[in-house]
């Protein structure tokens, strides 16, 4: 189905506020691009995460929203919120979802994490990889999750060092379907997928049935999970809903059960240790990457 895409270039200072305004208007995705490459194709592409800032001077912002969403409206609370923006330099055009996917499937590399954990983008084809590889094969489409944030990376790689085989995780926050799809590549005999999103759970069933693990994933809305006794969880969403779901998600661990928590800023990350700690959580330890955390510890 197509899409409305609104694209501007403004100073890399502004670039947070300005991310947090298209976010604040219901923006579907959000890429930067370097603003001073010569061509499009020379644009380096970023899947930001809340609060990055990217190296460039200047930064060409690309937001998608719903191709019914009010173009006038749009613009005039956008200008609201960013005055320095100049209208001429405003662009708006209608797109379809596989022109806003290619720009990432074109830039994309496979990426390792730890030791055997391979993540490619559907259209490349491994090679020369060793015998015990593990490969995911991506497409992330409109959903968050793609390896290349910060974030990601942590749980991914905290996944790879997991003894997960024939055990049932849940992935909270699933996005793309990454963590469960990794976890079940990995060895897991069955993963439970949630996320508030209806594009990320679509998104989330067309990669695990690019990975031929299908049958081993199943995919809910958050008041529509069942309750669960998993034998690991990892979720990649924000500090302020981990701090509120932490005592469902704990619940949802068999005692003794590995978790992991990300999508917290390094800042976040001792309050949120401290709140699982009150709920019992035992071996809790924080990982930085960039201004990002992972929590890590198993229920008690």
């Amino acid at each position: 189905m197509p899409f409305l895409e609104l694209a501007f270039t403004l100073p890399s200072s502004q670039q947070q506020r300005a991310e947090q305004a298209l976010e604040d208007l219901g923006a579907l995705a959000v890429t930067l691009a370097d603003a001073r490459a010569d061509t499009p194709d020379e644009r380096a592409i970023l899947e930001p995460g809340v609060g990055e800032t990217p190296l460039w001077e200047a930064v060409r912002m690309q937001a998608l929203f719903a191709d019914g969403a009010d173009r006038r409206g749009l613009l005039a609370v956008l200008f609201e919120l960013l005055p320095e923006l100049v209208p001429e330099h405003i662009e708006l055009r209608a797109v379809a979802d596989q022109d806003w996917t290619r720009a990432w499937m074109d830039r994309y590399q496979p990426m390792r994490f730890g030791q055997r954990l391979w993540v490619y983008p559907w259209n490349i084809e491994p090679m020369d990889l060793d015998a015990d590889a593990v490969v995911l094969r991506l497409d992330p489409g409109l959903a968050f999750g793609s390896g290349t944030h910060a974030t990601t990376a942590l749980c991914l790689e905290w996944l790879e060092a997991q003894d997960l085989r024939g055990k049932r995780v849940l992935d909270y926050g699933c996005g793309s379907g990454i963590l469960a799809i990794a976890a079940l590549k990995l060895g897991a005999a069955y993963a439970l997928g949630v996320d508030n999103d209806p594009q990320a759970l679509t998104a989330s069933a067309d990669n695990a049935r690019r990975n031929r693990v299908d049958a081993q994933l199943a995919l809910y809305a958050p008041e529509a999970l069942p309750a669960p006794r998993c034998d690991a969880l990892v979720a990649n969403i924000l500090a302020a809903p981990l701090l509120q779901l932490a005592p469902r998600l704990l619940a949802a661990l068999a005692p003794g059960a590995p978790f992991a928590l990300s999508g917290i800023l390094i800042e976040q990350a001792e309050e949120l240790r401290a709140h699982c700690a009150t709920l019992g959580a035992v071996e809790l330890s924080i990982v930085h990457r960039e201004d990002w955390a992972r929590l890590s510890g198993r229920r008690g």
